[in-house]
């Protein structure tokens, strides 16, 4: 799979009516209102401020610059057509130039063609670009393509790794983190125009065993989803602290008036005194580290990491041994 540099006349190629992202939008609009601006937001973020700065910069950027850095990615069909893989807003943007009549040239654009490629070698690329490339798309957006890849397009898992790099386990929490997300968030909003695709990552880490038990061994995922709306699930790192929290029947009353972080202070402040480490649980000694890292001040982190070296020798190994461990704990 080579692809060929081509300067192609911007009339002769199409925009990739396939992507999912296009025809959704194709569904609720229609064609002709298809600006670049609108191509930008259907195909970026989904909020509207990211991607409307992103879409301006590369507005503005193609304008100054007359021309594009990057060429688009193109697939010449065994029909002829020439259909673009990746560089949608870009195209648009040359043809909306063209129309009317920016100064430069914009009747050609920098193109890589590829010829006749299999659906299976598109997605290759499009997960190359987008997934673990240089212009990654946002989190949700990777998700739900890998979601459509492994359960619409059937695609085998040992295929999508092979396409993008990873584990097993880390593809499929982006995935469950989309189902869930759209089984459980999106269906509590009152309108859709609500539904904050930034809110992710707090599903993302949703995923891990641990928070998820702890979820599920009292409340529901809808309770979950809720809490997200709400703003009790304040950030996405704290929500690795919801196992902790929900073993304290004082600190889960919290959570239900106000939010994780102040839940969380109080598990800190019921937390017992340890004398001899030896006598320690190992959970203990988890949840004690877990509190001090948290908790650290910014003078001591700077400390550790500009000349405490001994501490930092320890943490690395730590690291490396807890690694080790969760992984062959977590094999498939």
């Amino acid at each position: 799979m080579k692809g060929i540099y081509k300067d192609l006349k911007i009339n002769e190629v199409e925009l990739d009516m396939s992507n999912p992202r296009i025809a959704k939008y194709i569904e609720m609009y229609d064609k002709d209102s298809l600006t670049s601006e609108a191509l930008a937001l259907a195909l970026g973020s989904g909020v509207e401020d990211s991607s409307q700065t992103n879409f301006n910069s590369l507005f503005n950027s193609i304008r100054t610059n007359k021309g594009i850095i990057h060429p688009i990615l193109v697939n010449h069909q065994e029909d002829g057509k020439y259909i673009v893989i990746e560089g949608n807003t870009r195209l648009k943007i040359y043809q909306e130039f063209k129309e009317n009549g920016v100064d430069g040239e914009w009747d050609t654009i920098p193109s890589i063609v590829y010829e006749e490629l299999t659906l299976e070698e598109i997605h290759a690329i499009r997960l190359q670009s987008h997934l673990v490339g240089p212009r990654e798309w946002d989190p949700y957006s990777k998700a739900k393509y890998l979601y459509n890849l492994c359960y619409v397009e059937n695609l085998p898992m040992n295929q999508i790794i092979d396409f993008c790099g990873g584990k097993t386990s880390e593809i499929m929490k982006f995935i469950h983190a989309y189902q869930d997300m759209e089984k459980y968030y999106r269906p509590q909003l009152e309108a859709d125009d609500e539904f904050d695709q930034r809110e992710f990552s707090k599903f993302f880490e949703l995923q891990n065993a641990s928070v998820k038990e702890a979820v599920l061994s009292r409340f529901t995922l809808e309770n979950y989803a809720k809490w997200v709306i709400d703003g009790i699930v304040d950030t996405a790192i704290n929500v690795r602290k919801l196992p902790q929290i929900l073993k304290d029947e004082e600190a889960t009353k919290i959570l239900l008036k106000s939010n994780i972080k102040e839940a969380y202070e109080k598990t800190i402040t019921n937390k017992p005194e340890y004398k001899d480490l030896k006598t320690v649980s190992l959970e203990q000694l988890c949840v004690e580290l877990t509190n001090r890292i948290y908790n650290m001040q910014l003078k001591d982190y700077k400390d550790i990491k500009d000349g405490n070296n001994e501490l930092g020798a320890a943490l690395t190994n730590l690291k490396s041994t807890v690694d080790w461990f969760v992984e062959d704990m977590n094999k498939e």
